[in-house]
């Protein structure tokens, strides 16, 4: 394949996207975001007038879109709520457009939701959620490659 030039079915897409939430699927998903934000502090050095970064940490952050179909975030929430335990989970993101070089999945570790949408609706329209969430730890299990 020629680096320079991108075929474009080969752009992955959203639409083939899959997750489970502590090993459940959640068919009603619509949008997953995860992101790492690094943290960094500023480093001088003699003789440059430039201000350098060094990476010092990470954290993470992401939200899942879902139609409401179900009350899945205040059951999965209960005893978070109800017992003020501090509940962790996993998420399993799968992308996997058929006409793309191949699939990438990412396993996101110790997961902990932000809020919970009680109720949000209006007249003439589908039902909507997103979960906010941090995260400490991930792992690819499938990335992308060309050949």
């Amino acid at each position: 394949m020629n680096r320079n030039t991108i075929d474009a079915k080969r752009v992955i897409n959203g639409t083939h996207g899959e997750l489970w939430l502590d090993g459940e699927y959640v068919a009603e998903v619509t949008g997953f975001q995860a992101k790492i934000a690094l943290k960094k502090e500023p480093v001088t050095m003699c003789g440059d007038m430039a201000e350098k970064q060094k990476v010092v940490g990470w954290s993470g952050t992401g939200s899942i879109q879902m139609n409401k179909v179900y009350s899945r975030m205040a059951n999965k929430l209960a005893k978070v709520l109800s017992e003020g335990t501090d509940a962790r989970f996993i998420i399993i993101s799968k992308l996997a457009d058929p006409d793309s070089y191949g699939s990438e999945r990412v396993v996101i570790k110790d997961v902990s939701f932000d809020d919970l949408t009680l109720a949000d609706w209006a007249a003439n329209t589908p039902g909507k959620i997103e979960a906010p969430f941090t995260f400490s730890a991930y792992e690819f299990r499938d990335s992308i490659r060309v050949e």
